[in-house]
């Protein structure tokens, strides 16, 4: 596998974690895991592949670390990188803007050059509206830890088996 990062914005731990679990199902090191307010140029331009995740927060908006990260990130050459969204949301009390958060990545990227793989079918979520579905897919791996996470592991084990022979 080429150079893989793991990224994420967390305020609460939970994206943390699953960015943690995602990097060890892909036998990636401690290293290749990087909280975004971390991120700097120089690992974004050594990697060949960036898993970006994030949870939302307000009304479908990224975790505020990502407003800088996403700086770093538009400010490289990111021609030619594979990139793997994963977002976390609550699609009980936040139902209408589910892992929206998501969708604020890919928007900041779509126009970058990047190849976005690992989009998820909506099939079997439970929500009212997300800006990250486009085309009855999610832009990427949606999770919810409040009121899903007995699917959590089986979510990540299919996305996994779907991005890794891309990376």
């Amino acid at each position: 596998m080429n150079k893989t990062y793991v990224i994420y914005g967390s305020s609460t731990g939970i994206c943390e974690d699953i960015a943690s679990r995602i990097s060890k199902k892909l036998g990636l090191s401690d290293n290749d895991v990087i909280n975004v307010a971390q991120l700097n140029a120089g690992q974004v331009n050594e990697a060949v592949n960036l898993i970006l995740g994030t949870s939302t927060w307000g009304a479908g908006d990224f975790q505020d670390d990502w407003y800088d990260g996403l700086k770093v990130l538009q400010a490289c050459n990111l021609k030619g990188k594979t990139v793997a969204l994963f977002g976390c949301g609550d699609s009980e009390s936040y139902g209408d803007t589910f892992c929206g958060g998501m969708s604020e990545l890919y928007k900041g990227l779509q126009d970058s050059g990047v190849r976005f793989i690992g989009a998820v079918p909506v099939d079997g979520y439970h929500y009212d509206d997300s800006e990250s579905v486009i085309d009855d897919k999610f832009v990427g791996l949606a999770l919810d830890e409040v009121n899903e996470s007995d699917k959590t592991d089986e979510r990540i084990d299919d996305w996994i088996k779907l991005i890794k022979p891309e990376l």
